[in-house]
């Protein structure tokens, strides 16, 4: 049997950090604060909103929500996110996407402001991360993956890793996080040409095409380390991932579980990102 790489005793210890750097902002009189900005009452915002309160009040992160109408206008959405980067004591701010349309994403996300930007939003955000500076945030997700992985000391530093996805939220930052760790990355899609044939390459397998089910026994090897970034509802109501979980966990050295893995972590990430802003 795989050892299962779960996420919640992954963000217990980083929520545990990250509450003594915290109180130790607030001696100096910091409070560390994350605004949310969330328009409507999607029931996939406010199931997130609700972890993410959550945390933030385990982690010591104060939160101020900004929740506007469905129907808001691109002006006084953007005109919420200026007086958000205005305001000193805001270190934060996270916007629930995707913006309900006919909004501009794009252009949304490129008004936040890059100091706190804590969801890795942002071109300059990504810049960063592509340029290996260290001065924005990841995508929340993308950086859990490489803090699990971490956590159960999976090897990195000159491991060969696959991933499959390449979309700015998840694919591509996460690629290039791997890379800063030193391992050799190749970045796969669903075009790519006998994709098993290279995951089976792989020493660690970060699946994230947002494909149901897409990898299966014949991707992998015994020895591997498999993280499901997907999540997918089967008919019954239960969630599954983009791996086949019955069919690869006997085979791999180590898999995330679908729900219970990577998920666990992005809120405990984002309040890493604020913190890190406030004591900038």
């Amino acid at each position: 049997m795989a050892e299962l790489l779960k996420g919640a005793s992954v963000a217990k210890a980083i929520t545990e950090r990250l509450r003594e750097e915290s109180d130790a902002l607030k001696a100096r009189g910091v409070t560390p604060v994350l605004a949310m900005v969330r328009i409507g009452e999607r029931e996939a915002d406010l199931a997130y909103e609700r972890a993410a309160l959550k945390r933030c009040e385990q982690c010591g992160v104060a939160v101020r929500r900004a929740v506007l109408p469905a129907g808001v206008s691109q002006e006084n959405l953007l005109r919420a996110v200026a007086d958000l980067n205005a305001d000193p004591y805001v270190h934060g701010i996270l916007l629930f996407r995707p913006l309900p349309e006919p909004l501009d994403d794009a252009a949304v996300c490129a008004a936040v402001s890059p100091e706190k930007d804590a969801d890795g939003v942002t071109n300059a955000s990504m810049a960063a991360i592509y340029a290996g500076t260290r001065d924005g945030f990841a995508p929340c997700t993308a950086e859990a993956c490489i803090a699990l992985l971490k956590h159960y000391s999976v090897p990195l530093d000159g491991a060969r890793a696959v991933v499959i996805g390449r979309s700015f939220v998840i694919g591509k930052p996460v690629s290039m996080l791997l890379l800063r760790e030193n391992a050799t990355v190749s970045i796969a899609h669903t075009h790519t040409r006998d994709l098993p044939a290279l995951c089976r390459e792989a020493d660690v397998l970060v699946v994230a095409a947002g494909c149901k089910g897409l990898v299966g026994a014949e991707h992998v090897r015994p020895g591997q380390a498999v993280v499901d970034v997907g999540i997918h509802t089967n008919p019954d109501g239960s969630l599954c991932g983009d791996v086949r979980f019955d069919e690869v966990e006997p085979i791999v050295k180590a898999i995330t579980p679908v729900p219970g893995g990577v998920g666990s972590l992005t809120t405990a990430m984002l309040c890493q990102h604020v913190i890190k802003a406030a004591s900038r």
